[in-house]
């Protein structure tokens, strides 16, 4: 009888091969260094946004918003690109999943998390981005190389 290739023998045991869809859109299926670009991307367009740790290697995006209120980006584990909206931990609002947003790059998620409207309880997108504001120092100052595990990225 053939091996079935998502059979993993160990010892008197057979694990199955766990199989994972890749999505771009998805920030829980990124790794830091995606997040942390993503992050560093709309801090360059002056948006007040940090990289959040949601689970064990897994990642979001954080975005304060007006009235002590946050936007959680990326922490529902969903194909597509949605946000949670958090005043305080409790739920006040959410963006729904964005059509198409399971295919976006990284220049694609910036661009929705920027045109995102946080001003009803379900938000939604401008039909634009508000201009850039003057851009916003990135997390972690001298200290940065220290949060990265002094870790150099080969792009």
């Amino acid at each position: 009888m053939p091996a079935e290739p998502d059979l993993l023998p160990f010892g008197d045991l057979v694990f199955r091969r766990a199989t994972y869809r890749f999505c771009l859109g998805n920030l829980t299926d990124m790794d830091e260094n995606r997040a942390r670009r993503i992050t560093d991307a709309l801090r360059d367009r002056g948006i007040n946004a940090h990289l959040k740790k949601s689970g064990i290697d897994a990642y979001a995006v954080q975005v304060s918003v007006s009235g002590g209120r946050e936007a959680i980006w990326g922490s529902e584990g969903t194909a597509g690109l949605e946000a949670e909206v958090l005043l305080d931990g409790d739920l006040v609002g959410f963006v729904p999943e964005i059509p198409g947003s399971e295919s976006f790059d990284e220049a694609q998620i910036v661009d929705a998390i920027a045109r995102a409207d946080y001003h009803e309880p379900e938000g939604g997108e401008r039909p634009q981005a508000p201009p850039p504001a003057p851009p916003l120092a990135r997390e972690g100052g001298v200290f940065r190389r220290f949060i990265d595990g002094f870790r150099d990225e080969s792009e």
